[in-house]
């Protein structure tokens, strides 16, 4: 785990956000028919339109949380999906529990 880059990524206050609605996904983005919140996550065209940014953005947002380890994408077919990981998470808590 790095954490600079752990808190790069978090020092973005819509990349905070998106990591919000990753955490309830159920609560922030309309049902996919085609794909499970849990095992295979949001669709980035969801994450996208919710942001009302641009997608090269959200793109780079994404990519960003996901290079410090704070996301997980799979890919189904032409589109990418992210969740959030939760064993970054746990490493983050224990981080900051014990070193800060």
């Amino acid at each position: 785990m790095d954490q600079l880059e752990i808190f790069k990524a978090l020092s973005n206050k819509t990349r905070l956000q998106i990591l919000q609605w990753l955490k309830e996904p159920e609560n922030h983005f309309a049902k996919q028919d085609h794909a499970d919140f849990e095992t295979i996550g949001v669709c980035v065209g969801q994450i996208q339109q919710k942001a009302g940014l641009t997608q090269s953005t959200v793109s780079d947002y994404l990519s960003m949380l996901q290079k410090a380890g704070l996301l997980e994408s799979t890919r189904v077919g032409q589109w990418t999906y992210y969740r959030r990981n939760p064993v970054a998470f746990e490493a983050l808590s224990d981080f900051i529990k014990t070193a800060i």
